[in-house]
């Protein structure tokens, strides 16, 4: 079944269970940047978006066990990577106490858990000082299955991965979805199964390979399509044009072609940058840089941004759009010498009336965020990785785990109309 179908359109909620009195297990993404001196946070959207499930369980007179991961511990329990600072920043936000307790499973952290009582909130230690929690190892996910009661996932960044606090507790629990975990199906899914038109989509981004499955699925959607990044020079080179040093997936050519031909054949109308901002030392901030028309970047430079003729057409083309799906900045946007393009595109998705506009997260997200644009923006979806595999109809093991509404429950409604 693909992440399309009705059965994940519809699935229970937090909202679904009487939870008064009982613990409540909630994987949540504490996956937050950490300044890698002084170990502070330096970002804590993550943790603010957790914050409207975790209330309304306090609000209903549960005791709720937060778990999470953070970075890439392999396995090891790397101090670096402890969720202390989590919870002392949680309890700041909560203004109540978050205790923190310095492991996730075994008998100390299953008799605190078990003592807690209603309104009282824990914090378990990173679940990736574990192997078994990637490895979605059965016995891991027992273990951590005494600490709560209900099951509760409002992690979607993870939600495209199969571990065990992701699909393996849901074995052992009532599992339903919190509120972000909730919204974030209802725009992705509502910008596939029932859009408002005129539906425009814009790919960026490095790679082809990354995007394949989006592009296939969105032309089956889409009236529109911008392509920019660095996986436009790959459709450019299959159209004949001289990119230059841009990047190449050679062995992707034919695809982008073939992509190009399944788009005329559905009448999508897809966009190609124009004109390019290149460079001809990308990492160098005393490079040379300058704008040439599509077909005529010179042999050692390489585009790194979209130009001002294509900025005209892209957007124009969003100017009557209704509904819109961003995946990839269009530029080196983190580079202020190559960001025009993305932060033009970022301002015209602010500044549509009455559209959805959906940001599939990642480097899209941190994109508006950099531009400050992001309150502006009907949803930014907290995965990138998840968003696109959504998007590309796969199915994602940590939503797939979670209960499904009755089949009488009103599916899920059209993406109509901007909440701004």
């Amino acid at each position: 079944m693909t992440a399309a179908a009705g059965s994940l359109r519809m699935k229970q909620t937090i909202r679904d269970l009487d939870i008064r009195g009982k613990r409540v297990l909630i994987r949540a993404d504490f996956n937050v940047p950490l300044d890698p001196k002084t170990g502070a946070i330096t970002d804590d959207t993550r943790i603010r978006e957790s914050l409207p499930t975790i209330r309304y369980c306090l609000e209903q007179g549960a005791a709720v066990v937060l778990m999470s991961h953070l970075g890439r511990p392999d396995g090891k329990r790397v101090p670096a990577y402890s969720l202390k600072p989590v919870a002392d920043r949680l309890a700041e936000l909560l203004r109540r106490p978050v205790k923190f307790l310095s492991d996730c499973i075994g008998p100390e952290v299953e008799a605190q858990a078990t003592s807690m009582k209603p309104g009282e909130v824990a914090l378990l230690e990173n679940l990736r000082f574990y192997a078994e929690e990637e490895r979605n190892d059965p016995t891991f996910a027992k273990a951590l299955s005494p600490l709560g009661q209900i099951y509760v996932n409002d992690a979607f960044g993870t939600a495209h991965r199969a571990h065990a606090s992701t699909a393996g507790v849901a074995r052992f629990l009532p599992a339903v979805a919190g509120f972000l975990m909730d919204k974030e199906i209802r725009y992705l899914e509502g910008a596939l199964a029932n859009p408002v038109r005129p539906y425009v989509a814009i790919l960026g981004g490095a790679k082809v390979s990354d995007k394949i499955g989006v592009i296939s699925r969105l032309l089956e959607k889409v009236d529109r399509l911008l392509l920019g990044g660095g996986m436009s020079y790959t459709f450019l080179k299959s159209q004949g044009h001289a990119i230059g040093s841009s990047r190449l997936e050679a062995e992707k050519v034919g695809l982008a072609k073939e992509l190009l031909a399944q788009a005329a054949r559905r009448k999508v109308k897809v966009l190609l940058p124009v004109d390019h901002v290149v460079t001809d030392a990308l990492k160098q901030p005393d490079s040379q840089v300058k704008t040439v028309s599509a077909g005529k970047i010179p042999d050692g430079w390489e585009g790194v941004d979209i130009g001002p003729e294509t900025i005209k057409t892209f957007t124009a083309a969003l100017a009557d759009a209704k509904t819109v799906v961003w995946n990839g900045p269009v530029g080196v946007f983190e580079d202020s010498r190559f960001a025009a393009g993305s932060r033009r595109i970022a301002e015209a998705l602010a500044n549509l009336k009455g559209a959805v506009t959906v940001i599939g997260g990642g480097d899209s997200a941190a994109c508006v965020q950099q531009f400050k644009l992001a309150d502006r923006m009907t949803h930014i979806s907290t995965g990138g990785g998840a968003s696109l595999e959504f998007l590309e109809g796969k199915t994602l093991p940590g939503i797939a785990a979670l209960a499904d509404k009755p089949a009488n429950a009103s599916s899920t409604p059209a993406v109509a109309s901007s909440s701004r």
